[in-house]
């Protein structure tokens, strides 16, 4: 493999970052020519554009009419923490995590909100912990899918129906992407710039009737900011949830989603989105069965993302070095792709193991990928070469 020749063929669009991801295909700024710029989000045009969005969402991700679904600020870790602060401590928690997005939740209710009765669930990056120690008489807290460790569950059937508590589900990889079975979860989230493509610094926040009723029977005991608070007098700010943001939302950033969510739409809606998904992640995980120099850092088949596919490298003259080393060797091949414009953004997460992360939302076109792989090979035989020089 030294000697292997760089490929001839390129990703027409080498934008494989896990976000914000790429756009959707076709996509030009020409698509947001009709965004509600400098117009009030409060006017009557900026109101029907956000509850479009909203309507949009409903639709494409099949959320139950009587859930509510409102546009919050600061992207996903915003409707994660409103979440956590206007709900958590009614009851004792189990904290469920596996990866860096997950223990940062953790850090959150342990350190910040400082809850007495917190249980952690957790396993190393690769791993899924064991789903069937999660008491769902208490509140649960739980991501969908690793990101940064493209470990996901494999479906809802460890989340019982008649459970007592609220499960709290980050989904901000997932959705759009896999099947969220809404019945079995009480506060989902999600980010614009993922599956769909869209900017950044938007969430989404999905409440079930259960979650309604712990917000308006519940009071934390802390102080909330104006930016988390859901309620008014005991009862929910239903504006929240057709439109009427905590701030001013982005009019440019509103029109990109609806136009993701048209798209989305045209392509068969969810199904064909996650049919994109799964045909792209198939793409990375029939190349790791045909080279042995890398592995994906999932171990398991079923919990392995079709989104954000972590990959390490196997071959023993790397994986035996230092962690600093084998980093370094990812680091290099990761800038090599880049430097030649064939891959961006590909490099595993910081806190995770040392490798690449190649996202396969279904914004990606499965024929880049296709043409990415070879070039993953020659970046790795050049940085051996590199490595062997300087033995």
């Amino acid at each position: 493999m030294t000697n292997l020749a760089k490929p001839d063929l390129r990703p027409e669009n080498p934008r494989f970052s896990s976000g914000p991801c790429t756009k959707r295909p076709g996509w030009t700024p020409e698509v947001l020519s009709d965004a509600a710029l400098g117009r009030s989000h409060r006017a009557r045009i900026g109101k029907s554009k956000l509850k479009q969005a909203i309507d949009l969402t409903r639709s494409v991700l099949g959320v139950p009419d009587d859930y509510r679904i409102g546009i919050v600020p600061a992207s996903d870790t915003g409707a994660v923490e409103m979440a956590l602060w206007s709900m958590l401590g009614a009851r004792g928690v189990d904290m469920v995590a596996w990866e860096s997005f997950g223990e940062g939740w953790v850090t959150d209710v342990v350190k910040q909100l400082k809850l007495d009765d917190v249980r952690t669930i957790t396993a190393p990056y690769g791993e899924l912990p064991d789903l069937a120690e999660i008491d769902f008489d208490r509140d649960v807290v739980f991501t969908w899918n690793g990101t940064t460790s493209g470990v996901r569950v494999p479906d809802a059937g460890f989340i019982p129906a008649n459970r007592a508590g609220l499960t709290i589900c980050d989904a901000t990889s997932a959705a759009f992407a896999q099947a969220l079975d809404f019945t079995k979860l009480d506060v989902t989230t999600f980010s614009w710039q993922k599956v769909l493509g869209g900017e950044g610094g938007h969430g989404m926040l999905i409440l079930s009737p259960r979650a309604v009723e712990r917000l308006e029977t519940y009071q934390p005991a802390w102080p909330l900011p104006k930016i988390f608070r859901m309620t008014k007098g005991g009862k929910l700010i239903e504006g929240i949830f057709v439109g009427e943001t905590i701030n001013t939302p982005s009019m440019l950033c509103v029109e990109d989603y609806i136009d993701a969510l048209i798209w989305a739409q045209s392509i068969g809606g969810l199904v064909g989105l996650m049919a994109r998904a799964d045909a792209n992640a198939q793409v990375l995980h029939r190349f790791v069965a045909e080279n042995d120099w890398i592995a994906n850092l999932a171990k398991v088949d079923e919990t392995r993302s079709n989104t954000s596919v972590c990959l390490v490298i196997a071959d023993p003259g790397i994986a035996t070095l230092a962690p600093e080393a084998q980093a370094a060797f990812a680091k290099a091949m990761a800038g090599r792709l880049e430097q030649e414009g064939v891959a961006f953004d590909i490099g595993a997460y910081r806190d995770a193991p040392p490798g690449l992360r190649i996202w396969c939302g279904a914004t990606v076109e499965t024929a880049d990928l296709e043409a990415l792989m070879p070039w993953l090979s020659w970046a790795f035989a050049q940085e051996k070469a590199v490595l062997r020089q300087a033995a």
